[in-house]
């Protein structure tokens, strides 16, 4: 095996918080890589170390603004030209993951754009975790690595102890991931059906399956403005629940999220550190993938599999 010195870890600046937990995990300081701004608010990327030769992963999430995704495609562009042997994109949240087909006419399908932008940029590899749709990775033509919060979620799940525990989907489209978690915990599940007269807006929400005496976990693959999910927690409090508990791999949370958390009937939201929190919110519990991507990374450079890591697939 090649010394340690052949393995590269950079971070773009927005997932900084979580890339220097990974490094520390993996037993490795980050690199050093500047971001040259100019007053017009162009900006470049400039690697302050040699890596000639060397395996780079680059971690970055790519959640708004669109800077995050065009630094990310300059690092890799950087790293191509300054030779480096092989470039893996760390990507703890693949922003754009909605736009996963043509569901209306005449609309972008983002998520094959992305694909085709970091592959035009030089990476050798994706690793992600949670996509919102598992079809994303056939958008590329190159390996990727696809994590699942479940190595995280299960433990923490097994540690509450619950009685009468029911796994639920706030709507139809998570119901293939809800059905794996009732399945290793062997408990019911029910779900939430939904209609959105348009984007962001839930209308009419129905409960299919019985809640009552019971200690839901609803789980989600993001948390974008909360409203479905807490509408649905809501709904399953006034049918008898006795508690809801919210498990999402992305805490996007945008616009009034997190006050749509707070006023809810919900005990307590666990997400993954894949997004930095932008404000402290009382229900809000963040457990940390740092060291499943650090394995993982370990796995990637030594060619070993890295399917011991995952509890279950969705």
């Amino acid at each position: 095996m090649q010394p340690q010195s052949f393995i590269k870890i950079f971070s773009g600046t927005s997932t900084r918080y979580l890339a220097e937990k990974i490094a520390d995990s993996f037993g490795q300081e980050l690199g050093q890589v500047n971001k040259l701004n100019f007053s017009d608010g162009e900006y470049t990327v400039m690697f302050d170390e040699t890596i000639r030769g060397s395996h780079v992963f680059l971690i970055q999430s790519t959640f708004p603004p669109a800077d995050n995704l065009f630094e990310l495609l300059m690092m890799i562009d950087a790293a191509k030209r300054a030779s480096a042997s092989k470039i893996i994109a760390v990507m703890p949240y693949f922003g754009y993951a909605r736009q996963d087909r043509k569901d209306q006419p005449r609309v972008a399908i983002g998520a094959k754009l992305v694909a085709d932008l970091l592959t035009a940029a030089g990476v050798d590899r994706i690793i992600t975790m949670d996509l919102h749709a598992d079809q994303i990775q056939g958008f590329f033509n190159i390996p990727v690595d696809h994590l699942y919060a479940s190595t995280i979620f299960v433990p923490y799940i097994e540690k509450l102890k619950l009685k009468d525990m029911v796994i639920a989907s706030p709507d139809a489209g998570g119901s293939k991931r809800a059905h794996s978690y009732s399945k290793h915990f062997g408990v019911p599940m029910v779900i939430c059906h939904k209609y959105r007269p348009k984007p962001n807006v839930v209308g009419e929400l129905r409960v299919i399956g019985d809640v009552k005496g019971k200690n839901v976990i609803l789980m989600d693959d993001m948390i974008d403005t909360a409203g479905t999910l807490t509408a649905a927690a809501d709904k399953m409090m006034a049918e008898g629940a006795l508690s809801v508990r919210a498990f999402a791999t992305h805490g996007v949370l945008s616009g009034p999220a997190y006050d749509n958390i707070e006023n809810s009937k919900i005990t307590e939201v666990i997400l993954t550190d894949s997004i930095p929190l932008k404000r402290e919110c009382s229900k809000i519990k963040v457990l940390s993938v740092a060291d499943m991507f650090a394995e993982t990374l370990a796995c990637v450079y030594n060619n070993e599999t890295i399917a011991k890591h995952f509890v279950f697939r969705k």
